[in-house]
């Protein structure tokens, strides 16, 4: 007789208790990360309150500390995530007219798992299940641009004000470039394969699945998420660290402070090649604005990394004509122009 082995499932009761250990073991060591930082420079060959020094001090105290945000932040949201699904978030959207659907299509990108390497299969799956091209659009900006993981990293390490202020014109962008696309009825731009394709019927998940299985998601996602993005933190960080030890803080503020009315537009066009994810540029963002960098700049910056990256528009060319790429990127960054001069101008 042949013996199969079924794994065993943690029950309940043992997934809270880990959870509340591994908490608990986790407040403890983001305590010591400080001090450990202070006491590994003060026992290296370097010399005390200089740039080299200064620039390490940062790198060992934001490597586990970034990495330890995102690990508990990817956990919570890996639970939040198991319900929704691609076929769910489509049904969702399948029907709404532009409008409302702009407003519940940006939302729902803040909650969705999906980046920049899902487009494909996101649009041809919106499109056949009849949701507006404005709409898509709108989902397409605000899933990889206004990510939990973005909003989570940037409360713990710049605050809510920043947070929330990326938050609020995040979803401006996305509602407002969304809709200005639908409005311009360029359907006729995308590929002739996709406007072929035929709808196919929206498959649900199950609404029944335990609190273990959420967990396990949750889990995964660290798994996936954190094994994926964990050397674009480091290299962020780095350049995280040269920035705080090295670039004068009188210099960058007159690079990419309010009074250059030229930083924005420059702080996007620079963005626009860039590859990374939010977790990787967050360590970034944090350097520059603890240099004096504007706000407004610095947000431009963030959000044409995440949301216009060159590697994006690739992938956008399977299911999108250059005509229509030229739009959307025209539209996305005109609204990220806006966000930046207008935080310069009232924060200045």
């Amino acid at each position: 007789m042949t013996s199969h082995t079924v794994p065993l499932k943690r029950s309940p009761g043992m997934w809270l208790g880990g959870i509340v250990i591994a908490v608990a073991a986790w407040f403890a060591l983001y305590r010591q990360l400080q001090p450990f930082s202070r006491w590994a420079v003060a026992h290296m060959p370097v010399a005390p309150g200089g740039a080299l020094a200064s620039s390490i001090e940062f790198f060992v105290y934001d490597t586990p500390k970034v990495l330890m945000l995102l690990t508990i932040v990817v956990f919570a949201m890996g639970v939040v995530r198991s319900f929704f699904s691609p076929e769910r978030t489509r049904a969702i959207l399948a029907g709404k007219r532009e409008g409302l659907g702009n407003v519940a299509a940006a939302g729902l990108g803040i909650f969705t798992p999906f980046c920049s390497c899902s487009a494909v299969p996101l649009f041809v799956g919106f499109v056949s299940a009849g949701v507006p091209l404005g709409v898509t659009f709108s989902f397409l900006i605000a899933a990889p641009m206004i990510n939990e993981v973005a909003l989570g990293l940037l409360f713990a390490l710049v605050g809510w004000r920043v947070a929330l202020t990326y938050l609020a014109f995040g979803l401006t962008i996305a509602i407002v470039s969304g809709w200005a696309i639908g409005r311009l009825h360029l359907e006729g731009w995308l590929q002739q394969w996709v406007r072929n394709i035929r709808a196919s019927d929206v498959v649900l998940q199950p609404e029944d699945m335990e609190w273990v299985d959420r967990f396990e998601a949750g889990w995964e996602g660290v798994q996936e998420i954190v094994g994926k993005v964990w050397y674009w933190i480091i290299a962020g960080i780095a350049v995280g660290a040269f920035i705080h030890g090295y670039v004068p803080a009188a210099l960058l503020a007159r690079i990419m402070g309010a009074d250059a009315w030229w930083s924005v537009p420059a702080a996007v066009l620079v963005g626009i090649p860039m590859y990374s994810n939010a977790a990787g540029i967050i360590p970034v963002v944090e350097a520059l604005l603890g240099k004096g960098a504007a706000l407004g700049t610095v947000l431009a910056f963030m959000m044409s990394v995440i949301g216009l990256s060159f590697p994006e528009m690739i992938i956008l060319r399977k299911v999108l004509s250059v005509k229509l790429i030229a739009v959307f990127i025209a539209v996305v960054a005109s609204g990220i122009l806006a966000v930046g001069f207008l935080f310069n101008l009232l924060f200045s």
